[in-house]
């Protein structure tokens, strides 16, 4: 067969001629077409409403309502004193884009609360928005600094 864009096609297999049902018993498809016996779900047209539940009061207007959302919360990135230990080399300059390209962030843009969780050993120069108490305990006793960045 000769090649051109005029023999182009779908490969073997790729495609599959659409069900035909209700064309009776032999296609296996006859009768009810594949949608059972009666029922809100074998008519046509038979779509509801998410959360309908058949006229009794659906579960999302059952239950109370609960708490509000504060939409002038402050979300922070954390990272710990145990990662900068592992990730950074004595001496050097820790700032959001170092972090960054280490992997430490996992929401860029948002300001950065530094953790005391783990033992750090190497002086560090640590920039960021925040700093806890034990964290900037070690960051110090190691021999590094903390800068407090503007949030």
């Amino acid at each position: 067969m000769a090649h051109g864009l005029h023999n182009l096609g779908p490969r073997q297999g790729a495609t599959s001629s659409r069900k035909r049902v209700g064309r009776g018993p032999g296609s296996g498809l006859g009768k009810t077409s594949g949608r059972g016996n009666k029922g809100q779900k074998s008519r046509s047209g038979s779509r509801h409403l998410l959360g309908h539940e058949g006229g009794q009061m659906p579960l999302h207007r059952r239950i109370p309502k609960r708490g509000f959302t504060n939409v002038f919360r402050k979300s922070w990135t954390t990272v710990t004193v145990e990662a900068l230990e592992r990730l950074f080399a004595a001496g050097e300059a820790v700032t959001a884009e170092r972090m960054g390209a280490a992997g430490l962030l996992s929401h860029a843009g948002r300001p950065v609360k530094i953790l005391g969780t783990g033992e750090l050993t190497k002086s560090l120069t640590v920039s960021a928005q925040r700093f806890t108490e034990g964290a900037r305990r070690k960051i110090e006793a190691a021999g590094g600094r903390c800068e407090v960045l503007g949030a």
